[in-house]
């Protein structure tokens, strides 16, 4: 592992700890030549599936771009990358366990926008009127519709179990 700061590989292990419910070791380090230190992760490589775009290409799944993804989405929002994080360790645990060679571009849109949905609703708007692709306002409008529609239907189911409605 090079130092980052000085290109220099010599360096240390100061402190590693598990992260990530044991999927993921994180290690702290110090370079043995400029002393700077520097955090690296490790994972198991796995297999991932090709992503079928649309369009039919095919490239191989970006954990990285697909954090991107989210990160632009939720700009500006009370969501932490940690959350972020465990959104694209699920999706790629979930694209594993499927064992399949080739995945739909759909799926992994249609998962990030059910894990979005779930942690910040304007998130999760933002990446809908990106991935949707929206023709016009009134589509938009309708996915706004639905998501008021369905929290207005979990405040009600709330008050009935609290005995208020």
């Amino acid at each position: 592992m090079r130092c980052p700061f000085c290109q220099d590989p010599e360096n240390k292990v100061i402190d590693s700890r598990e992260s990530h419910e044991g999927a993921v070791i994180r290690r702290r380090r110090e370079c043995l030549q400029c002393h700077r230190r520097f955090t690296t992760y490790e994972r198991v490589e796995e297999l991932n599936p090709l992503i079928v775009k649309k369009d039919g290409r095919r490239e191989a799944f970006d954990r990285d771009k697909m954090l991107a993804g989210l990160k632009k989405a939720c700009e500006k929002r009370p969501v932490s990358l940690e959350q972020l994080d465990r959104v694209v360790t699920e999706i790629e645990r979930k694209l594993q366990e499927a064992g399949e060679k080739e995945v739909p571009s759909t799926f992994l849109g249609e998962e990030v926008m059910r894990n979005l949905r779930r942690l910040d609703e304007v998130a999760y708007v933002r990446f809908a009127s990106v991935y949707r692709s929206f023709r016009d306002i009134a589509e938009f409008m309708s996915e706004l519709k639905e998501l008021i529609n369905e929290q207005g239907k979990g405040k009600d189911r709330k008050l009935q179990s609290s005995g208020k409605g």
